[in-house]
C-alpha cells in the first residue's frame, strides 16, 4: 500500500497554495526533524533561513550514502525523505530556520526542533521525537513519573523565543515524543503565541498525566489537537489522552507501526480504520495497570536501575545494543546480577509485576470475550 513517499510522487508537483496543507504534509514535516541539520540550518538566534532544496544538497555534500545508510531506521529514513522533498515543487522551496539540537546527559534531556515557513506565511514547528541516544529514551521513561520533563520545558522556551514579537500563525507537531512536546508547548506557551496556534499534531506520541489532562490550558487547546496513531499503537497509547484519535492503517505489525513510513496514504489523506487493535488495547491496559500499582518513587527507582545497566555497559546509543547482540545480552544478565541489592530488587520486582499484570489483563479480556452472547 502507498505511503508518504508515494504521496510525494502524487502531490509533489502541487504547491500548498494549489492544494492546502493537510495531515499527511504534517507527518512529512515532523519526520524531517530527525535529520541532523547541524551547520546546515541557521540556529534559533538567527534571522536567516535556507530552502529545503538547498539544505538537502548541503546535507548530501556533507554526508556520504554509506554514512547515512549506517544510521538507525528513523534517522536514515528522514535523510532519504529530505532528498525526496528537496526535489519536488510542493516542499523544495519551503524555508528552514531556528534549528536547535541539545543532548544533556546530566539533566537527562534530549531536545531538537526546527521551524518551517510554508507558502501561506504560516509556520510549522517540528519537534524531534526520541532519537537513538539512551538519554533520549530515558527521558521517555521519566515521563511516567515526572512532569514536566526537561524537554517539555525546552519546547515551551523554543516557541516563545522563536515567535515572540512575530505575527505568523503557527502549526506545531512532532512524531513520537515530539508529538507530546508539541502539545505541551502549545498549552504552556504565553497567550500571545498560543492565540496564533492553528493546529497541534501529535503523531503517535505519548499522552500526559491527569494534572495536565485536567488543566484549563489543555481543555482550551483540545479542539486544535489532532492525535494520529497507527492501528497497533504502543507509544501513542502511553499515559492519558482526552482528545479523539485518528487511527491510521499500517503496513507493518506491532512496534514497527511506529515508523511513519508504514502509515498508509491514499491521495492526500491517510487510510483510516475505526479501532485500535486488540493487542494494542491489551498492552495499553497492562502498562497503565502496572504503573498504577507503583508509586512515583518506585517508578523512578525502576528507571534509574534499568538505565544503570546501560551505563555499566557503556551504552550511549541504541546502535551499541545492536552490535554483537548476543555478547551484549550476556553483559546485561551479568550487569543485573552485579547490581547493588536495592537496585536489583527494584528491577526484579517491577519486571515481575509487569509480567503478572500482562497475564491478568489478558485473562480478563479473554473472559469478557466468552461472555459476549452469540
Amino acid at each position: 500500500m502507498a505511503n508518504i513517499m508515494d504521496y510525494i510522487d502524487w502531490r509533489g508537483d502541487l504547491s500548498m497554495l494549489q492544494s492546502p496543507f493537510n495531515e499527511v504534509d504534517n507527518l512529512i514535516l515532523s519526520h524531517l526533524s530527525y535529520v541532523n541539520f547541524h551547520d546546515i540550518v541557521p540556529p534559533l538566534d538567527s534571522k536567516d533561513s535556507i530552502t529545503i532544496k538547498d539544505a538537502a544538497q548541503l546535507f548530501y555534500s556533507k554526508y556520504d550514502e554509506e554514512e547515512i545508510m549506517a544510521q538507525l531506521s528513523l534517522t536514515k529514513m528522514s535523510a532519504m525523505l529530505l532528498k525526496r522533498v528537496g526535489e519536488c515543487e510542493r516542499f523544495a522551496h519551503l524555508r528552514l530556520s531556528k534549528y536547535v539540537n541539545i543532548i544533556d546527559n546530566v539533566q537527562q534531556k534530549q531536545f531538537s526542533a526546527i521551524t518551517i515557513l510554508l507558502d501561506d506565511d504560516t509556520v510549522y514547528v517540528a519537534f524531534r521525537g526520541t532519537d537513538n541516544t539512551i538519554v533520549g529514551w530515558k527521558e521517555n521513561f521519566n515521563m511516567t513519573f515526572m512532569s514536566p520533563v526537561p524537554a517539555q520545558l525546552e519546547a515551551v522556551a523554543y516557541l516563545e523565543a522563536a515567535f515572540e514579537g512575530t505575527e505568523n500563525r503557527i502549526r506545531v507537531g512532532g512524531h513520537s515524543k515530539g508529538g507530546n512536546l508539541a502539545v505541551y508547548a502549545a498549552i504552556k506557551c504565553n497567550s500571545s503565541i498560543k492565540n496564533r496556534i492553528i493546529e497541534v499534531f501529535n503523531n503517535d506520541g505519548p499522552g500526559f498525566h491527569h494534572d495536565i489532562i485536567d488543566s484549563i490550558d489543555y481543555k482550551k487547546m483540545l479542539d486544535r489537537i489532532k492525535t494520529i496513531v497507527p492501528q497497533s499503537s504502543i507509544v501513542g497509547m502511553m499515559l492519558e489522552h482526552e482528545e479523539e484519535y485518528i487511527i491510521v492503517k499500517s503496513s507493518e505489525k506491532t512496534l514497527l507501526q511506529h515508523d511513519p513510513l508504514a502509515w498508509e496514504v491514499l491521495g492526500n489523506e491517510f487510510v483510516c480504520v475505526t479501532h485500535i487493535t486488540k493487542e494494542s488495547r491489551l498492552l495499553d491496559a497492562t502498562l497503565k495497570d502496572w504503573l498504577d500499582k507503583m508509586t512515583e518513587a518506585e517508578r523512578s527507582q525502576f528507571v534509574d536501575a534499568l538505565f544503570l545497566i546501560f551505563e555499566t555497559m557503556n551504552v550511549e546509543k541504541l546502535e551499541d545494543l545492536t552490535q554483537e547482540k548476543w555478547k551484549r545480552m550476556i553483559e546485561i544478565i551479568k550487569a543485573v546480577n552485579n547490581m547493588e541489592p536495592e537496585n536489583k530488587k527494584v528491577l526484579t520486582k517491577t519486571i515481575k509485576l509487569l509480567f503478572n499484570e500482562g497475564i491478568r489483563v489478558y485473562k480478563e479480556a479473554k473472559t469478557e470475550v466468552t461472555k459476549i452472547p452469540t
